[in-house]
Order: C-alpha cells, then structure tokens, then sequence
C-alpha cells in the first residue's frame, strides 16, 4: 500500500502525455483486490460480474487468474457478445425479453452451450419459444431465488425485489415446469443477496445506523442460508444434475461462500472498488479504477473549476450516488453546484495548489458505470501506463 500523495504523484507521472478527462485503472490494486476476493471465496470459485468491469481485456485479465471461472453478465446482447468473443461460461442475472438475442442463442449450438439464461416464470419460456425462428438448441436456464428479507408477516421487505419465487416448493415447481418443456434444461439456481452483498454496514460518522445494518444483514444471512439450502434440495430432488448453485457478491464473498450449499459466488465491484465500498467491517481493497478531470478555472481562493465530472450512479438517487473528489485529498463539492454536467467547482485549502491543467482524480461511485463515461481505460503499473484497452463503449456496445 502507498499513501494518497504517492499514488497521485504515480497517476500524475503516468498520465502526463495524455489530455484529461480521461480513466485509469491500477493494475497493482486490481490485482490485489482480485486476490483478496479469491481467498475470501476459501476455494470456491468466483464468477465476474461483467457489469462491474465493462472491458474485455481486463475480464480476460481477471479470468485467467486461478480462482476465477465463468462471467455474469447483464443482457442477453451482451451474452452472445462475450460467447462470440470465445468466453465459454456466460451466466445472464437477469431476465431478457431480446427476441432477436434468443433466436440468434437457439440456432447456434456453440452459442447455446456457452451462455445460461435466467428464469423466474413461465412465460418467460413462452416469449423464448415464440423467439426461436426455427432454431431448436436447448436453452440452458437458471432458475432465481428471492433473496429479501421478509418481517412481521411479510409487512416489512428488506432487499431488491427480484424474483417472485421464495420458498422451496415454488422453485422445484418451475424447475419440473421447464425440465417438462422441449428445447429447456435447468441447469443453475441463483440467489443475489444484494441487502447484505451491496450495502455498507461501517458508515462514516454514523454507528448506530451501521450497527442496525450489521444486525439486519445477521438476520439476513442466517434465514437465508436456512432457506437457500432447502431450496437446493428441493430443486436437486428434481434436477440431480444441477450445475452450479450462486450467491453473494462482492460484500458478503465469505460468508456466502461458507455455505454447503453454494457452489460458486459472484463479484465484480471489488476489482475496481468504487466509493460504495469503502464501508464494509467484513474487507479493506484498494481503490483501483480512477478518472481524472482537469483544472480548467480558478474562480477564487480555496476553490478550482474542473470541467465535467457529473457522473451520478444509478440506484435511489443521493449524494453517496456522486463521484468523490479523491487526490488531491481534502476537496469537496460546492453544495449550490455539485458534480455539474459540464462543469465543477471544487472547494478546500488543496484548490489553492493547483494550477490549470493540473489533474483531479476522481473515484466513481460505482464500478462498471465509469465506463460508460469513457472509450478505454489506461492500466497504469507503478508510474507508467504500460496499456490502453477499450471498455464496451469504446467498442460501441452499449447494452444499457
């Protein structure tokens, strides 16, 4: 680990031939965090979650490091995508209505061997069937669990609210519903505990807030870990050939990969390990994945202008949703202003340092979302960049 000072000097060295804005990821820091996932995963192996690294080469990096296997991935376009590039295991998280995806995955039988599509309802099978346009691969299904906590009788929801499908009868009925169905073989069950996985329980200044997240994220493990192992023997007694049983994410690697019941665990997040993570007790990574805005006015004392910046992450909209100010430390938004689409005032004594076209540098909130905002990512390894790849979108694919 270097200090703040050193890394932004390192960033700055590495940078220097290059216009801002533009984004980096530290080689030596993803690394790391990817080592740290694999042994918090205790011989388990890790599946990568595309969304969270958008970049061909760097999935490629990840996965060629022992204790990784498989990606999730997040649409249908995107899985055929991966499976064309030569990724063999492709899970799809999420249901997809993509006609033209299923008909393409249903007439090629590589196609239909490499990628694993999600189910929670029949007429998810029905609106595949229609799809097909003649093509009569069989598509390989996961089947999903619904993951949230339920309190006082179902009155109280903790949790995304994913799949319809909670209990063990619910999901050995759908798993009998396509194992009966031509052209469908179940072959995954998966269950993303996203209130325990994805949600910090160490916040800053706040410690019985946090201490009422680590007390629900304990009742939340434990009635999962109950449940989800009568669910997998519940969907075993219908399909004993079952392939692979996911859980967690990059927050929750050890606890859920601690269960008999799990097979592999997913992560993404923490290879790059944005903002949202820094509040975990359960792990420590190192920032890895940085963009850079420079400095383009000096409105007055104590305070910088950079240009763009407002990058806001998805979810319920809030301040924990922006990109934070990162090196130098110590600057922090204008409250009137905020990260602004073109551009952003930066106030604090470390304003008065930097000169015009000095760089700040940037930590987004979330992960893979950074690189819907650039063409390519520059790996930095000590102070050089020793490689510049593109992300999906420098790549012109920009599945959502």
């Amino acid at each position: 680990m270097t200090s703040p000072a050193a890394d932004r000097a390192r960033y700055d060295r590495a940078t220097a031939h290059l216009d801002a804005p533009l984004a980096v990821v530290d080689l030596d820091a993803f690394d790391a965090n990817a080592a740290d996932l694999v042994r918090r995963a205790g011989g388990k192996p890790v599946r990568v979650a595309s969304k969270s690294v958008r970049c061909r080469a760097l999935l490629e990096r990840v996965l060629a490091q022992p204790g990784f296997a498989g990606i999730m991935s997040y649409t249908l376009a995107e899985s055929v995508w991966l499976a064309q590039s030569g990724f063999e295991d492709v899970l799809l998280a999420y249901p997809s209505t993509d006609r033209a995806g299923f008909a393409e995955l249903a007439g090629d039988p590589k196609l239909a061997a490499a990628v694993t599509v999600m189910v929670d309802d029949p007429a998810q099978l029905e609106l595949i069937d229609r799809a097909r346009d003649g093509g009569r691969e069989e598509i390989r299904v996961c089947l999903e669990l619904d993951t949230a906590l339920s309190l006082f009788g179902g009155r109280v929801r903790v949790g995304a609210r994913r799949s319809p499908l909670r209990d063990p009868a619910g999901l050995a009925e759908l798993a009998r519903v396509v194992q009966r169905r031509d052209g469908f073989r179940v072959v995954g069950l998966m269950a993303y505990e996203g209130h325990v996985a994805g949600v910090g329980d160490d916040l800053v200044g706040r410690p019985l807030r946090s201490r009422a997240i680590r007390l629900m994220q304990g009742a939340a493990r434990r009635e999962l870990a109950a449940r989800r192992a009568e669910v997998v023997r519940a969907v075993r007694a219908v399909v004993p050939e079952l392939e692979f049983v996911n859980g967690g994410g990059t927050g929750s690697v050890q606890e859920t990969a601690a269960e008999e019941a799990v097979t592999e665990v997913a992560a993404g997040s923490g290879l790059y390990l944005p903002r949202l993570f820094d509040n975990y007790t359960s792990f420590r990574g190192r920032p890895a994945a940085l963009f850079a805005q420079p400095v383009v006015r000096r409105p007055g004392v104590g305070v910088v202008t950079v240009l763009g910046g407002g990058y806001p992450a998805s979810g319920a909209a809030g301040a924990d949703r922006l990109p934070v100010p990162y090196l130098p430390q110590g600057l922090r938004y204008d409250p009137q202003e905020g990260a602004g689409e073109v551009q952003t005032p930066l106030l604090g004594s470390p304003a008065d340092d930097l000169l015009i076209g000095d760089r700040v540098w940037f930590r987004h909130a979330k992960a893979g979302e950074l690189c819907e905002r650039f063409a390519e990512l520059h790996l930095v390894e000590g102070d050089r960049v020793t490689a510049t790849v593109p992300t999906y979108r420098g790549e012109g694919r920009t599945f959502l």
